[in-house]
């Protein structure tokens, strides 16, 4: 039998209980696919803070390199956002991305039938679903340029620096453009080219890709602006969608709302090998941390996406959102509620979708 090693960073917040219940449907899942998952936990975040005294702990990179696939649950919260920027718990999440080269970020903004009503977009906007992928550059731009403080005219300021080269713009084109080869053969790259130089030198280059490697798909190209824009006015025009670091930090958030809850978002990092790290695009809601009320199918649809992009278990994969989609008709957790509809706690909703398995 396949044997996987999968890294848990439970994280800080509602982390460890969204965490669990996906374990619960992961090992399901496994016992019904004929696969075994065995699992390590290690520390990130603001729990790797208190326990280390830094976000991300050598052990934790270490072993994050060693297994198959990472999932994560979230980092962050008010306990720790008195430290220095090098020493909150998002610099340990910024620092695991660059250790294991995870250089491109998979956002799928779905809304399951069920869901439908749930999102702000009237109907007629959004059809009888919506499918949207951003594929986000993660380790490059303006989280990661240069930036510092000096003073300007006698008055405090400070910068941050966009920088990119071709070879990094080069490979997040590639897997834009491979996965829309994988679904309608669209691909949408979003830049600021008639603001910003990087965001030229950006254009050009997957131009450049997307001619020479890739004539049978599609491609697009919207200013930042107007594609905000334009996932709102009509969401239903984009398959995929290419864009740098920040801007897709925004995008995907904004296609996240629109799909309803983001509490229903999973995502991917991927590098150049199999191994990712998953997560759920949500925070980590200490305010709910304890009560039962989180909302774990955005980090059991991460799993789903280890599944598929990682182990290759296409089928499992697949009966998980299926599951999720089919459970979603009779019971909700608290942030997606309505009436009529089984109100159930985290604990209860990975049950549920253990039973669908």
């Amino acid at each position: 039998m396949k044997t996987y090693k999968i890294v848990l960073l439970k994280g800080d917040g509602i982390g460890p209980e969204i965490v669990t219940q996906a374990v619960k449907v992961l090992n399901r899942a496994a016992e019904k696919f004929g696969f075994a998952i065995s699992y390590d936990e290690a520390l990130l975040g603001g729990c790797a803070i208190d326990a280390t005294g830094v976000p991300l702990p050598q052990e934790t990179i270490d072993k994050c390199k060693a297994a198959d696939s990472t999932l994560l649950g979230a980092v962050g919260g008010p306990k720790w956002d008195g430290m220095p920027g090098n020493l909150r718990p998002e610099a340990g999440l910024l620092g695991i991305r660059g250790a294991l080269g995870l250089y491109a970020n998979l956002r799928p903004a779905v809304i399951f039938k069920p869901l439908r009503e749930a999102s702000p977009l009237k109907t007629e906007i959004i059809g009888d679903n919506l499918d949207i992928l951003v594929v986000r550059e993660l380790t490059g731009g303006i989280y990661f340029g240069e930036h510092g403080k000096k003073t300007v005219n006698g008055a405090e300021a400070a910068y941050d620096t966009e920088i990119y080269s071709v070879p990094e713009i080069e490979r997040i084109a590639r897997v834009g453009f491979e996965m829309a080869s994988k679904r309608d053969g669209r691909l949408c790259s979003v830049d600021k080219a008639n603001v910003l130089e990087s965001s030229r030198l950006w254009r050009k280059t997957v131009a450049r890709i997307g001619k020479e490697e890739y004539p049978n798909i599609e491609l697009s190209n919207l200013y930042v602006d107007n594609c905000a824009m334009q996932l709102v006015r009509n969401p239903k025009q984009f398959d995929v969608i290419v864009t740098s670091n920040i801007f897709g930090d925004i995008l995907s958030d904004e296609a996240s709302m629109i799909s309803g809850s983001i509490g229903m978002l999973p995502s991917a990092s991927l590098g150049a090998g199999k191994a990712g790290l998953y997560e759920p695009v949500h925070g980590s809601a200490p305010d709910i941390a304890g009560t039962g009320t989180a909302n774990p199918l955005a980090t059991i649809l991460s799993a789903a996406m280890m599944l598929r992009y990682s182990l290759e278990e296409y089928e499992a994969a697949d009966a998980i959102e299926n599951a999720v989609c089919e459970i979603l008709k009779t019971a909700r957790t608290p942030d997606i509620y309505t009436e009529g509809m089984q109100k159930v706690t985290c604990e209860e909703m990975g049950d549920l979708v253990c039973k669908i398995l």
